[in-house]
């Protein structure tokens, strides 16, 4: 009887507009204070529960982080490195927009800030060069997917926390997945592109994508940061989230000075000499390269005995001042300027200047106005998601304390089914309810429900979560309450209708996809268990 009013409930305030959050609060509300033997105190006790859960910690600093990245130019500079790359193909800047989304995704965890940072500036691009509006907004669209299926993905730490499966290993599922769909839209862009004698872009050549990777490199790098960090052990998903929001505040204000005191202040100017470049230059790079080595040094040997701090320093000081010397010799003599010493001097005024911005700036940088605005953005969309978070797992509670799952595992295992059925269910249900709810919310909902019976089949919980972020995906471009329909729509000026019309072909290359890795489970487990062993489940 309660499982029925309880669904009812659900389904009568969602009908009725009420907020997603709300409905499952006071729906787990009412049953709880008139049907159920549970103790109304119990709700007080389970919101303090959910709201000291270490793992949803990561989820609004990955939000800052994707802030701050959004709002910077790293959109901007990926796409250039991206073009370089794949540019000269059939339809390649349709395929580099492809490939942006997929680096931007590594870097934001969100679908909707991948499509808002790459298609504002990918959708004109690509209309500056003959494609139509419409098949560049369903690129983007469909593209921007890859945001919460590339680790690290927001969803995938929701579904960490409502089932307790690792975060670590549902990032590394997610890395393998995400290449082969990217991949799946690239190969359906270049056919089409075929079809439709679509433009190639000029091949510039390995130095084009050495200096875009080199400009998009301090924003790529964050991806190092998180990934490398987790898994050398060096800190938690939890803990990483927090070093990439500091990152990409440092990044976005005092390296690309695309926002805050600094905005649009170059590091090197035109009246800066050729000698004063080159010396900058090499210093620059000496202290880039100084800095990945510390970095990667620390997340490689962290658990290795005999290797010391000292050790590494040393061994990345010489190894920087080789590279700063050949450097300045090899573009000294081009320029035809002899004496490492006097390129170095010649940069130091170009340092000075830097510098002393930087330092009267530094406090400034914080409490600018650009910097408020991206914090306060941040804020409202962490207060928004932890609100619907709180609020499901409250929901999941009454679900675990009416033995819900346990009922429809039991009804459905007496029924006959078997994993390769019920994950057939599972996609229905998840594609259907993905039309009208956000992802988070929905996999709330959904994730303690079918959680049980999977394991109960025999279904890997890491393999089951992929399954469910593939088809949280999906739902995101499906209509009527697509998100990135909608936030497509608001950076091209499309109706509504135009953004799914366009969208509509992309869709089922998602829909061949989500049967691949729905009925190959070896392309979600085999880099997490082959880097982290199985995950343990108790039932």
């Amino acid at each position: 009887m309660e499982p029925a009013i309880l669904f009812i409930l659900v389904l009568f305030l969602l009908f009725m507009g009420v907020p997603v959050a709300v409905a499952l609060g006071l729906s787990s509300l009412i049953i709880i204070a008139f049907f159920s033997s549970d103790s109304i105190s119990s709700v007080a006790l389970q919101l303090f529960t959910a709201s000291q859960n270490y793992t949803l910690l990561a989820i609004p600093f990955f939000i800052l982080a994707s802030a701050f990245m959004s709002t910077g130019g790293v959109a901007r500079r990926i796409i250039r490195f991206a073009i370089a790359s794949v540019g000269h193909f059939r339809g390649g800047l349709a395929m580099a927009s492809v490939l942006a989304c997929m680096m931007f995704a590594a870097l934001s965890g969100s679908s909707p800030a991948t499509v808002v940072a790459i298609g504002t500036i990918a959708i004109a691009g690509m209309r500056q060069v003959g494609y139509t509006k419409e098949f560049a907004a369903g690129i983007i669209a469909n593209a921007g997917t890859l945001g919460i299926l590339i680790p690290p993905s927001i969803v995938m730490v929701v579904y960490s926390a409502a089932t307790d499966v690792s975060v670590g290993r549902m990032f590394l599922a997610g890395v393998v997945p995400g290449l082969v769909a990217g991949l799946m839209l690239m190969i359906a862009i270049y056919v089409m592109a075929r079809v439709r004698n679509l433009p190639a872009e000029d091949w510039k050549g390995f130095g084009e994508i050495i200096a875009g990777g080199k400009e998009a490199g301090w924003g790529l790098f964050l991806i190092i940061i998180i990934l490398g960090g987790i898994y050398g052990g060096v800190f938690t998903p939890t803990e990483a989230a927090a070093v990439a929001a500091v990152y990409s505040f440092l990044v976005a204000v005092f390296v690309y000075r695309d926002m805050g005191p600094m905005k649009g202040e170059q590091w090197v100017r035109e009246e800066d000499g050729v000698n004063a470049r080159i010396g900058f230059s090499a210093t620059v790079y000496a202290l880039a390269f100084f800095f990945v080595w510390m970095i990667l040094t620390f997340f490689l040997t962290a658990e290795w005995e005999g290797v010391t701090l000292q050790g590494r320093t040393l061994t990345g000081v010489v190894l920087s001042l080789v590279a700063m010397v050949a450097y300045a010799l090899w573009r000294g003599k081009q320029a035809g300027s002899r004496g490492l010493a006097g390129l170095l001097v010649a940069s130091l005024p170009i340092w000075r200047r830097n510098l002393g911005l930087m330092g009267r700036n530094f406090l400034r940088a914080f409490f600018n106005e650009e910097t408020r605005k991206v914090t306060v953005d941040a804020a409202r969309t962490t207060v928004m998601l932890m609100f619907i978070i709180v609020n499901a797992l409250l929901f999941a509670h009454v679900l675990t304390a009416e033995r819900i799952p346990q009922a429809i595992t039991a009804l459905m295992v007496d029924a006959g089914f078997t994993w390769f059925t019920f994950l057939i269910a599972v996609n229905l249900l998840l594609l259907l309810g993905g039309q009208f709810m956000e992802p988070s919310g929905l996999l709330l909902i959904v994730a303690p429900v079918v959680f049980p019976i999977a394991m109960e089949l025999g279904v890997d919980p890491v393999h089951l979560g992929i399954i469910m972020v593939v088809n949280m995906e999906i739902g995101m471009i499906t209509p009527p309450i697509g998100l990135n329909l909608f936030v497509t729509s608001g950076i091209t000026g499309m109706s509504l209708i135009q953004v799914v019309r366009a969208a509509a072909p992309f869709v089922l290359v998602l829909f061949v996809f989500l049967i691949l890795v729905t009925y190959v489970p070896f392309m979600s487990t085999w880099l997490p268990y082959s880097l982290m062993g199985p995950e343990i489940v108790t039932r």
